[in-house]
């Protein structure tokens, strides 16, 4: 995908904001965050240039679930796990075994192009508040 971006000054200022985080915000973080730092972004110009920068492949969106969607600026494949207590998401930089991925192209006759696992556990922090 060789394709120009257009980039605009919120575009690129949400990109900097997604880029630059590790907790994989929501499109309500991104406002807050955006507010916080002193912009004053209409919602639509931020769920419209969240878009905008999915559908270009610069940032991932991440359905996690039934929750919101959140935004992610590492687009290479990896793995996410969720808190199911507070929503915290943590990235896992471990390979899906191939055998896997070939066992389900295999029993499903799907191509798998995008392999994504979400996983489910309870985080640290709540573990240790119980």
């Amino acid at each position: 995908m060789n394709q120009k971006i257009n980039w605009t000054t919120q575009r690129r200022i949400i990109y900097e904001l997604v880029r630059d985080t590790k907790d994989h915000p929501t499109a309500s973080d991104v406002m807050e965050r955006l507010r916080a730092e002193g912009h004053q972004f209409a919602y639509g110009t931020v769920y419209n240039s969240l878009r905008y920068l999915v559908d270009m492949g610069l940032i991932r969106e991440l359905k996690l679930g039934n929750a919101v969607s959140r935004y992610d600026a590492r687009t290479e494949d990896h793995l996410h796990v969720i808190c199911d207590t507070c929503g915290k998401v943590a990235e896992v930089q471990i390979d899906l075994p191939t055998r896997w991925l070939k066992e389900i192209a295999d029993t499903t006759s799907f191509q798998i192009d995008s392999p994504e696992i979400l996983l489910h556990g309870v985080c640290p922090e709540c573990r240790q508040a119980n």
